[in-house]
């Protein structure tokens, strides 16, 4: 069985608009009342998702940004390992002793772009870690923000089926609990 926000919020606010048709002044609040909790419970659910989402790319492109960043270390170290032998080459003289000198200096300065470019690998890999934490940290708010509003609507249901004030004014109080959760997940 899926989850759809949206599916859900229309299947509320039909059940809402068949109790409205009563004429209770009460069903007709409470009706209202899942209506707009279903909105919200929608609208939550797909903040929820997107930040998933969002948490399960930036995680994705890290890891790429690692393997880019562990390739030039490797590629790092090639080149210190052919320095050294050029410079042991150039060190043991001979006819091509000046060439392999000369080559053992290149390597040096190839290392040091090879160097950088893994450094930046590293630091892009650390933001994207970030950006990730980041959205997990949301999701894990939204979640919780919508599920209190979802079981507000389902007060909402039992409100209307016994009539009983405290049950809607119970719904109202999980739906301002998860508002502020909300909140919570972008101010924080």
């Amino acid at each position: 069985m899926t989850h759809d926000p949206a599916l859900e919020a229309h299947e509320h606010a039909e059940h809402a608009e068949h109790a409205a048709h009563e004429h209770d002044p009460f069903i007709s609040r409470v009706s209202i009342t899942v209506a707009i909790l279903a909105v919200l419970a929608a609208g939550m659910g797909s903040l929820e998702t997107i930040e998933a989402g969002g948490a399960i790319t930036s995680a994705s492109e890290a890891v790429l940004s690692q393997d880019k960043a562990t390739d030039a270390w490797n590629e790092y170290q090639a080149d210190s390992l052919k320095k050294h032998i050029y410079g042991l080459a150039a060190d043991a003289g001979g006819p091509k002793a000046g060439k392999y000198g000369d080559t053992a200096k290149e390597q040096t300065g190839r290392q040091a772009e090879v160097k950088k470019q893994a450094q930046e690998d590293e630091a892009d890999r650390d933001k994207l870690m970030a950006a990730s934490r980041e959205h997990e940290h949301r999701h894990h708010w939204l979640t919780a923000a919508a599920t209190l509003t979802e079981i507000g609507i389902a007060i909402c249901t039992v409100a209307i089926i016994t009539r009983r004030r405290s049950f809607w004014l119970g719904s109202i109080l999980l739906a301002l609990v998860g508002l502020g959760l909300f909140a919570t997940a972008y101010l924080t």
